[in-house]
Formats: structure tokens, C-alpha cells, sequence
């Protein structure tokens, strides 16, 4: 048998931990007829009594022995960091399959996620599209007269207010607006852009 797996009492069939040998003392774990009572000890006695009959079920539910594994160490995780309250709590029991659920179910909804935007159409990418637009944009400023092509860049492009603009131009702030609205009716028509 290989170091760190072994034969689960419940169902034999070979489960690896991750910690290497700890798996192998799950070998000592109760039946599902003994009920944990009274206030636990440990964790590692909760783990022991608790793993088996949590693994079975997950499994159950996920229908993968690994996605099973997976929520139960995050699962198992989550109330080992609690267990100061987890422990004094009434139905410890009942929280760990609470935590159990909630990670399958968050683990669920993100691979939900996952889906959907995978495989969700959207534009097919091309990669020329950008290059052209950018290389029509460049021509169409380079027909624009000076000021225009000034008043243009400074307010669409840099987001000045005309005010700004104008005082950088060394003109009034309508001219500004009047000069970038000729512009962008120029770069249009230039553009084939209708609107």
C-alpha cells in the first residue's frame, strides 16, 4: 500500500490524505451507531468520528470523490479555525454539514460563472479592427486644419474643458467648442460615419 493512502472501513476503497500518513489513522474511525455526545474533546476526535459520514454524503451530492474531498478540507478547515465556538455549540454536527453545503453550493455557483461566460457568444475578436479604426482616426485628424486638430485632441482626447483649452489656444472658449465641433463633423464625413 502506498504511503499516505488507505482503505476507507466503510466502502475499501483506497482514499489518498494530503498529509501522507494521517490518513492512515482513519482507520480507527466509529460507525455511523455511535453518536458523538456530550461536549467533544477534540478536533481530531470530531474528525475522526465526522469525516466518513460527511465524505459519503458530499460524495453523494457532488458525484465526484475529488470535488468531495475538496469541500470537505475547506469545510473541515472553516470549523477547525472556529472551533473554540464550533465545540461548545449544540449540534456541532450540524454546522459542519452547514459550512459542507454552503462551499458546494459557492463552488457550484462559480463554476456556474465560469460557464456562462465561457460560453457566452460575444463580437469574434479581430485583432485588425482596432488598427484600422486607430489608423482612420490618425488620417482624419491629419486633414483637420490646425486649430481644429488643437481644439479636437485638447477636449476629446485629453478632457480639458473649453475654458481650459481655450486658455492654452490663447482663444474664447466658444471658439474652442465651435472648433471642436467642426472637427468632429469633418473627422465623420471623412470617417463615412453618418451620424
Amino acid at each position: 500500500m502506498a504511503l499516505g493512502s488507505s482503505r476507507s472501513p466503510v466502502n475499501g476503497c483506497r482514499r489518498t490524505g494530503v498529509h501522507g500518513n494521517v490518513s492512515a489513522s482513519l482507520h480507527a474511525v466509529p460507525s455511523d451507531d455511535e453518536p458523538v455526545t456530550g461536549q467533544l474533546a477534540t478536533f481530531e476526535d470530531f474528525f475522526r468520528t465526522e469525516y466518513d459520514r460527511l465524505y459519503r454524503a458530499v460524495t453523494m451530492i457532488t458525484g465526484s470523490r475529488q470535488e468531495a474531498e475538496d469541500v470537505l478540507q475547506v469545510a473541515f478547515m472553516k470549523v477547525f479555525e472556529r472551533w473554540d465556538r464550533v465545540a461548545a455549540m449544540d449540534n456541532p454536527q450540524g454546522y459542519l454539514y452547514r459550512v459542507a453545503m454552503n462551499e458546494f453550493r459557492s463552488r457550484y455557483r462559480r463554476t456556474a460563472r465560469m460557464a456562462r461566460r465561457a460560453f457566452t457568444p460575444g463580437e469574434p475578436d479581430d485583432a485588425f479592427v482596432g488598427v484600422e479604426n486607430r489608423d482612420v482616426v490618425i488620417r482624419a485628424l491629419r486633414e483637420l486644419i490646425p486649430q481644429q486638430r488643437a481644439a479636437i485632441v485638447l477636449t476629446g482626447l485629453l478632457g480639458y474643458s473649453s475654458e481650459e483649452a481655450g486658455t492654452m489656444l490663447g482663444v474664447a472658449p466658444s471658439t474652442v467648442r465651435v472648433l471642436a465641433s467642426r472637427a468632429r463633423e469633418s473627422m465623420r464625413q471623412r470617417a463615412g460615419d453618418p451620424a
